[in-house]
C-alpha cells in the first residue's frame, strides 16, 4: 500500500469547526516538516524513524489533516513519486527550490531523486 498523499489540508472552514488541537506527535511532525531546508524531502518514513514513533501513514494522516500550513511538498514517498493529486503544485515548488527530480523517457520530471534530494533530519533530538 502508499502512504497517504501529503496536501494542503485541514478540516474546518468558513462553516465548520476548526481542526482539532494537536497531540505531541502531530505538532512534532508538522515541526520537523518545518526544518526541511528547501530543496530536499523527507519521505513519510523518514519522519516517522527520525521521531522515533508513529509510522509513514501516522505521518501522512498529520499532514492530509493539519499539513497546509508546511512546506507539505517536501515530504514524500520512498520512491520519490510525485503527489497524486498535487503533482502540479508540487512540481512547481520543487522547481523553485531546485529540488533535485528525475525525468521519465519522455523527458518529464516523473520524481525526485531520492539521492540527492533525501535530508536526513535535523540534529538528533532527545526522546520523549
Amino acid at each position: 500500500m502508499t502512504d497517504p498523499p501529503a496536501g494542503p489540508g485541514g478540516p474546518g472552514g468558513p462553516d465548520g469547526p476548526g481542526p482539532a488541537p494537536l497531540d505531541d506527535f502531530a505538532s512534532d511532525v508538522l515541526d520537523t516538516v518545518e526544518a526541511i531546508p528547501p530543496g530536499h524531502v523527507m519521505s513519510y518514513g523518514d519522519i516517522a524513524g527520525y521521531l522515533g514513533r508513529g509510522g509513514p501513514r501516522q505521518v501522512g494522516r498529520v499532514l492530509a489533516t493539519s499539513g497546509g500550513a508546511v512546506p507539505w511538498w517536501r515530504v514524500i514517498h520512498a520512491d520519490g513519486s510525485l503527489l497524486a493529486g498535487h503533482e502540479r503544485a508540487a512540481l512547481g515548488h520543487y522547481r523553485a527550490e531546485g529540488t533535485p527530480l528525475r525525468s521519465a523517457a519522455g523527458g518529464a520530471p516523473d520524481r525526485v531523486d531520492m539521492r540527492r534530494a533525501r535530508w536526513r533530519g535535523p540534529l538528533p533530538r532527545a526522546p520523549r
